[in-house]
């Protein structure tokens, strides 16, 4: 097993450095310049549309038995973005690259979120109809869009392995971690728990576990924060030291000496990608469910859910344990977190965290078994192949509780960085519609209307768009 790890982590080393950051950023810059830095100027319009009840206002006919709104498809893919990237995914990345990486962390989430909104909109472009709902995804525009059912076979296998799997032995980890941590329990006996439970679950009522998600985790981040609140009110002496020590670590001249920018940014890069999924891939799936008169719509929101996940969420979780000093120990991931939470709160932190951790990690496990299958179904439609599926998972589950956490983000890495690739060149091929349908919802705007799309506009790829 080790000598398996230590050819992934060379493996990974080698894509992250020369291949998946410089594409992020990259691509990052390339969108924002195009999109006139619609993540920044569209701030705006994103509430506007977030709270609009004429966002599901198309065509009845069409969309009579599909009434997944907007605000739904950002809710479902908020409550996979909210999951422990967001508790265990920042402290490691502080355990391993130092408070600089928050910062870096933060660069690549303002830059990141002209991603997310590249790649909703064009996943939006590309839905199809299904008999309750739409759907779609990066696997369905590359063979919709770019007419290579082979790309999107590859990506779908990618993302299969990567949330199906890789991302399931994380959110595992921490979560048998923490209760393992809090309660004494050993951690076998939690792993075989939350095995019979995921598996209950995926082969029960799911879409009614979903719907709990989607309402709990966005409450439960809301309760976070306001935690995180208290915690920087009662410190409120060392924030200015805390900024100044995030900025320092990210470009101090002896960070620079002993190479730890390099893995200051490479940690913030990674796990903020982990958290906030912008470029990977996987919030497309959700965003394509979304019954909506314009595309442009759902890609203003998923930027709006990478500035609540990054720039909220984690960054909340990175002041508690910077401000708790504790991050220069031995402990990492979630153990890490909770430590900080009780310096701060004594028992009562800890419990609390344990309950988020609870709900993030488990509604997160159930989100991820959702891509998996939805990207099974694309590959191969039938029932033996879901069942199969779902028999893995829970196994993988199982198994996240006896790695340790280093090994679940070595297996992680790599199924990041594999989405991420072929993610990015499918957006990159694809990107000229993006732009042109904000051009088109913007015209629209500064007339007064509530923008809508007809595929007749895009008259050389009308064929492509069913969902229109």
């Amino acid at each position: 097993m080790d000598i398996i790890l230590s050819v992934l982590s060379e493996i990974n080393d080698f894509l992250w450095t020369y291949i998946v950051i410089p594409m992020l950023v990259g691509c990052a810059i390339y969108f924002t310049w195009n999109l006139h830095a619609i993540q920044f100027t569209g701030i705006g319009e994103m509430f506007r549309v977030l709270f609009s009840s004429t966002s599901a206002n198309v065509d009845s006919n069409k969309s009579r038995h599909k009434k997944i709104s907007s605000f739904q498809a950002f809710a479902i893919s908020l409550s996979s973005r909210v999951g422990t990237g967001n508790l265990a995914g920042v402290a490691s990345a502080i355990f391993v690259g130092g408070p600089g990486s928050v910062f870096w962390m933060w660069v690549m989430a303002l830059l990141g979120a002209s991603t997310a909104f590249m790649e909703a909109t064009l996943a939006q472009l590309y839905k199809r109809s299904g008999s309750d709902s739409f759907y779609g995804g990066p696997a369905y525009q590359m063979q919709y869009g770019l007419h290579r059912r082979w790309m999107g076979v590859l990506f779908a296998i990618f993302i299969i392995y990567g949330f199906g799997m890789a991302n399931q032995v994380v959110q595992s980890n921490t979560l048998c971690d923490a209760l393992g941590d809090a309660f004494r329990i050993p951690v076998s006996w939690v792993a075989y728990g939350m095995t019979a439970l995921t598996l209950v679950i995926i082969f029960g009522g799911v879409q009614r576990i979903a719907r709990f998600s989607a309402m709990v985790v966005p409450i439960m981040a809301i309760g976070y924060m306001l935690l995180a609140i208290v915690i920087l009110i009662l410190n409120i002496d060392k924030v200015p030291g805390m900024l100044a020590l995030i900025v320092k670590s990210a470009f101090g001249w002896q960070q620079a000496a002993g190479g730890a920018i390099g893995i200051a940014i490479m940690q913030g890069v990674k796990r903020g990608l982990f958290s906030n999924e912008a470029g990977e891939g996987s919030a497309p799936n959700a965003a394509a469910t979304a019954t909506i008169s314009h595309p442009v719509k759902q890609g203003l929101l998923q930027s709006l859910g990478v500035f609540t996940d990054t720039l909220l969420i984690c960054t909340c979780t990175a002041f508690i344990i910077i401000l708790s000093g504790l991050f220069e120990g031995n402990d990492d991931g979630i153990i890490l977190t909770s430590r900080a939470m009780s310096h701060h709160l004594g028992s009562m932190g800890s419990w609390y965290l344990t309950a988020c951790i609870f709900l993030f990690a488990y509604s997160t496990i159930i989100a991820n078994y959702f891509y998996g299958e939805a990207n099974i179904r694309f590959i191969c439609d039938r029932k033996w192949a879901i069942t199969a599926f779902r028999i893995v998972s829970g196994f993988v589950v199982m198994a996240g509780g006896f790695l340790t956490l280093q090994q679940a983000w070595c297996i992680v890495d790599l199924a990041m960085a594999l989405m991420t690739i072929l993610n990015l060149v499918s957006i990159l091929m694809l990107a000229k519609y993006s732009f042109r349908l904000l051009d088109d919802y913007l015209v629209q705007r500064r007339l007064g209307r509530d923008p809508e799309f007809h595929k007749a506009q895009f008259h050389e790829i009308e064929d492509d768009l069913e969902a229109w």
